[in-house]
């Protein structure tokens, strides 16, 4: 599950993706802002989010500046709300 923050969330499905290949893709930068990563095996889920960040190396960053994006809309649509008409 992909975070995109005011813009939404997004989920990437795909049955022949293997775990190597999101590995890969997390590394290369490919997938960012991943909010979770669930491993699904039969019937069973798994949340598999810890172990494929370890894998590809990526450092965990403090959520607190994560939707920066969404902050800066926010600041420029109060600039355009105070404009003087």
């Amino acid at each position: 599950m992909i975070d995109y923050g005011r813009r939404g969330r997004e989920a990437v499905v795909d049955p022949e993706l293997t775990r190597r290949d999101v590995v890969a893709r997390v590394t290369s930068g490919e997938y960012s802002n991943i909010s979770f990563i669930h491993e699904i095996v039969g019937h069973s889920v798994a949340d598999i989010t810890r172990d494929v960040m370890s894998e590809a190396a990526v450092p965990e960053i403090d959520g607190q500046d994560a939707d920066l994006q969404a902050a800066r809309f926010d600041h420029l649509r109060d600039l355009r709300k105070h404009e003087q008409v």
